[in-house]
């Protein structure tokens, strides 16, 4: 197992992204405990001194006016993670369930959450053991913290719920003891830090964000041979043309396709071609494309300081003894770049349907119809351009932004939220439909590419070439078509063409 040492609110997006693809063990780096053990005192103290802090020694959301007895603290902390534990649907999977570990241990090992460090610990123990609670993917709406879900995790530690272990649930008390872990008994205010924060939209946004980029990096490739199996014009990449337009994205991308078609055969074979101008799904890549690495960027800098925040509340600050009750909590930062992923996921898929349809089309590509020899008696690519079709449509509708919708609960004291788990959580899906669009894309390609041998194309698409015949043949006639699709749909998330694009997608750089 690897060992990821970082200190505590300071994960890189590589890092996440190892930590999402990988079991490892998480080691926080640094002097946290003493930070953390300082804001413990602050709050032990608040109690002794038999003051009041919302959440220490008081109800919850609209019964925050009700004072708790001193013998009741503990008991309070207990009854919250118990009560809020009303997730439902699937369980979420295990890579997500570790990132939400994860940020939170960083997040309550900076010194403002007032936990105890055996807390942190048993969650540190939990990742390494590679024993993760079943947390269910529904029930948040990403204000007051992801509340139930988190519930869901902090109930493990109370010996409530289950964990999968090796692929197999247990019960929660069977994966402390293999664990080496006993029950704990929540102090003061550590339910509440438990359950108040980001960290499951967080994560949820990050797969998002880790998934579109896979699926970013393969659409990259699958345009250049594209441009390549029809004979395109590689004019439009020129760096002069993007330069002056300034766009940053857009002359990054024009350079990434610069550099996959250099070389090309195929594409000097067609220098002295009459062609005036390719379809915009060809010639306009590095302004559709270059917009989406924008986005792609902009948002995995908002969710890289999400993910190294502080988002529980109330937040203790001990240098100046103040316990301090705010909204950290709320979500709206991730409902965004979760809705502005969602639209650049959507588009990439978009613009690799169209260059799809002019790959099947005699007339727009100068190949057989629908790829294939024998039209009429052969289907060839007819329906798998549908399928793309049907896929991007469904996108469409799945970008709705989910930010602009609100639900007041707790009897209205939390008026309004940012649906922010829900909008992080459909990216994935929306990541899936876009993989299979962009794999049957590839396979399209490859087969145009078949059709100009003996030329050769570039080092870089022969090479993706070579990766796509390794799971599925040159289409010569028609066959039982999924197979191929599943395959490439596989390959586009296997993040195998990152490599393809290094330093251009953000968890790369």
């Amino acid at each position: 197992m690897n060992i990821l040492k970082i200190e505590a609110g300071h994960f890189t997006l590589a890092q996440l992204r190892a930590l999402y693809k990988e079991p490892v063990k998480l080691v926080l780096a640094g002097d946290w405990k003493t930070k953390v053990e300082i804001a413990r005192k602050t709050v032990t103290d608040l109690v002794d001194r038999g003051d009041t802090a919302y959440g220490v020694n008081t109800g919850f959301g609209l019964l925050a006016n009700q004072r708790i007895s001193a013998e009741d603290v503990e008991k309070l902390q207990e009854n919250l993670v118990l009560s809020h534990a009303t997730g439902t649907g699937e369980a979420l999977p295990d890579n997500v369930v570790r990132l939400i570990m994860a940020l939170k241990a960083s997040s309550m090992a900076q010194g403002h959450s007032g936990v105890q460090v055996s807390t942190i610990e048993a969650i540190l123990t939990l990742i390494e053991k590679e024993i993760y609670p079943i947390i269910p993917e529904k029930g948040s709406v990403g204000a007051s913290g992801d509340l139930a879900p988190l519930a869901h995790m902090s109930s493990v530690l109370l010996g409530y719920g289950h964990v999968r272990y090796k692929g197999e649930i247990i019960d929660a008390n069977e994966g402390l003891k293999i664990a080496g872990l006993s029950t704990l008994q929540l102090g003061a205010k550590e339910g509440l830090a438990l359950l108040n924060g980001t960290q499951v939209s967080t994560a949820l946004a990050l797969r998002g964000l880790l998934m579109i980029e896979d699926v970013f990096a393969a659409a990259t490739v699958a345009g250049a041979m594209s441009v390549d199996a029809m004979k395109g014009s590689d004019v439009p990449f020129d760096a002069r043309i993007h330069a002056v337009r300034r766009q940053q994205g857009q002359i990054d991308f024009a350079a990434s396709m610069r550099s996959l078609l250099v070389g090309s055969d195929i594409r000097k074979s067609h220098e002295t071609c009459e062609k005036v101008q390719d379809p915009y799904s060809l010639r306009c890549q590095p302004q559709v494309m270059g917009a989406a690495l924008g986005v792609l960027r902009q948002n995995a800098e908002i969710l890289l300081t999400e993910a190294n925040a502080v988002t529980d509340n109330p937040l203790i600050f001990p240098e100046e003894g103040d316990i301090l009750s705010g909204g950290n909590f709320h979500a709206e930062p991730v409902a965004f770049a979760a809705d502005c992923l969602a639209l650049a996921v959507c588009e990439i898929a978009s613009i690799s349907e169209r260059r799809m349809s002019l790959l099947v089309d005699p007339k727009m590509s100068g190949l057989p119809a629908f790829l294939v020899q024998d039209g009429g008696l052969n289907s060839g690519f007819m329906i798998a351009q549908v399928t793309t079709a049907a896929l991007v449509s469904e996108n469409k509708t799945f970008a709705h932004p989910a930010s602009v919708d609100s639900i007041p609960t707790s009897a209205g004291q939390e008026d309004h939220v940012s649906m922010a788990t829900f909008a992080a959580r459909r990216l994935k899906d929306m990541a899936e439909n876009a993989a299979a669009v962009i794999g049957i894309e590839l396979l399209a390609a490859a087969q145009g590419i078949d059709f100009h041998r003996p030329l050769t194309s570039s080092k870089p698409i022969e090479k993706s070439y070579e990766m796509i015949r390794q799971r599925a043949d040159f289409y010569t006639e028609d066959r039982y078509f999924s197979p191929d699709i599943e395959a490439l749909r596989n390959l586009v998330l296997s993040s195998s063409y990152l490599d393809f694009v290094e330093g251009l997608v953000p968890s790369s750089t």
